[in-house]
């Protein structure tokens, strides 16, 4: 048997010969092996490879791979008859008639199969799923479908930022949200409210949920769909990006036994990641993890987890009560949103819970006294919160094609940037996606509750003084970081003003 480094180092790849969809249902590969034509087989499809290829009369010497070998290889061919169908899908959509409305449900509620070798020949069908392929394929967290006066639209959100697939007609565009809705359990009948629903897709092998949100406009409905994480799919602090200063630092407050530690940014910043990335790393056996999420966005095998349901008075709130009812040792309230769940949730903090929570907040000291104004006391909030942690993301130059920029005079003053910059501008190649960026980091400001700010805490004071009194005791604020980042070419100007350089 061969086993996958040895196909690496004999250069094993697929030939799309004549009839080699046939024979691929069939699990029989044809491979390309130091330049020689053979067949591929796997021991797990023994039986069915052997029936088709004893009816067949091929010449070329038969080799068995190994099951990681073989399904590494299948789905090589799989994203090349992917790549294909896709290719002609555009043209199919252009004669595609009302007469699609007609298509059976029978025909819609095929959805257990794997879209990639999924054989419905409606051209309605093979376009969502390509949309979900390409999608997984582009890296991308979000599909967004939207109705205009004269036509309809697909944009993709990757790295954060929105950009067109492709434009279609608006009849056709409706046959795709009745798809969409029909696969995600939804009323295809109802266009004047919003809907909300899940549904799942297998992509080679993998499966993956996604979250669909429907809303009526003025030209028709608009679906985003959310493309969510799986556990093994969650990274780590350290792959996030986040600095090695910052991770040991909250590796040091999570072996805490009670507390709070919240996690501050606006909508996209990466804060439910950050999180379940602390409870992956301090889950284990003897600990009782419960989160109560709105929506549940990585489903974990190891962690409790309650999906919010504010229509049957699932709140929030009642969530976090019933929890403290569970015999927890960490809770993770997805967001706290009003004065009863921050009281709840402090309360937990103080009872030797650890609590994980989110704000929306633009600094990390801001987190302190926005607590105050919902309502908590003062004592309350230096008694129990041990740390905030505020971060962004931040898109990082493509290496290949970004170029140096000249930074203006008005801008090195207004920032406080160095004269001598050496800055570097986004360009675009299609190693990027002509985007000019290639992937995102973290970056995190982290503002510890220590003694001093505790005691500081006991009179009336402002954020601009509790932040003076964190960087005396070393917090990098997110404007240094992203000063920092600049200087050394990671991103560009445009995008650290974006992020908050101001």
């Amino acid at each position: 048997m061969l086993n996958i480094k040895e196909i690496h180092n004999k250069n094993l790849k697929p030939i799309e010969k004549d009839g080699y969809e046939i024979a691929l249902k069939n699990f029989v590969l044809h491979t390309a092996l130091d330049d020689k034509d053979v067949i591929a087989v796997s021991q797990k499809y023994f039986s069915i490879a052997f029936d088709f290829i004893s009816k067949q009369e091929f010449e070329q010497k038969i080799i068995v791979l190994d099951e990681n070998s073989f399904d590494s290889l299948y789905n090589q061919f799989i994203e090349l008859k992917a790549d294909r169908q896709m290719s002609a899908i555009a043209t199919q959509q252009e004669e595609a008639t009302a007469e699609e409305d007609d298509i059976s449900i029978a025909e819609f509620l095929k959805t257990s199969s794997d879209i990639m070798t999924s054989e419905e020949s409606a051209p309605i069908i093979k376009f969502v799923n390509s949309l979900f392929y390409q999608a997984i394929k582009k890296k991308s967290s979000d599909i967004h479908i939207e109705l205009h006066e004269f036509k309809g639209e697909v944009r993709y959100r990757a790295d954060g930022v929105l950009s067109k697939h492709i434009e279609l007609d608006k009849n056709i565009m409706s046959l795709v949200i009745s798809r969409i809705k029909v696969i995600s359990n939804l009323d295809i009948s109802e266009k004047r409210i919003p809907q909300d629903g899940r549904t799942a897709i297998k992509i080679a092998g993998r499966t993956l949920d996604v979250r669909v949100s429907i809303l009526p406009t003025f030209y028709g409905e608009r679906v985003v769909m959310r493309i969510l994480m799986q556990s093994e799919d969650i990274p780590t602090i350290e792959d996030l990006g986040i600095d090695s200063n910052t991770t040991k630092q909250l590796e040091k407050l999570t072996k805490h036994s009670h507390g709070m530690i919240l996690v501050t940014g606006p909508t996209g910043s990466g804060k439910s990641t950050t999180l379940h990335s602390l409870l992956q790393q301090i889950q284990s056996p003897d600990r009782n993890i419960i989160t109560v999420e709105d929506p549940v966005e990585y489903k974990s095998d190891n962690i409790n987890q309650i999906q919010v349901n504010s229509k049957v008075g699932l709140t929030f709130a009642s969530g976090l009560r019933s929890i403290l009812r569970q015999d927890p040792d960490v809770i993770m309230v997805g967001e706290i949103r009003d004065t009863e769940t921050a009281k709840i949730a402090i309360q937990a903090a103080l009872t030797g819970h650890m609590v994980f929570s989110t704000l929306h907040t633009n600094t990390a000291v801001a987190a302190v006294t926005r607590l105050m104004d919902m309502g908590v006391e003062r004592f309350l909030v230096s008694s129990s919160v041990l740390a905030v942690l505020a971060q962004r993301l931040v898109r990082q130059l493509c290496e290949n094609c970004k170029e140096e920029d000249v930074v203006a005079e008005h801008n090195l003053n207004e920032f406080e940037l160095n004269k001598n910059i050496k800055a570097y501008k986004s360009c675009g190649c299609s190693e990027c996606n002509f985007t000019g960026y290639s992937g995102r980091c973290a970056i995190a400001e982290i503002f510890i509750l220590d003694t001093n700010i505790r005691i500081a805490l006991k009179d009336e004071i402002d954020d601009i003084d509790l932040l003076e009194i964190a960087k005396k005791n070393g917090m990098i604020t997110i404007k240094e970081q992203l000063k920092q980042m600049l200087e050394n070419g990671k991103t560009s100007l445009e995008e650290a003003i974006r992020i908050g350089l101001k």
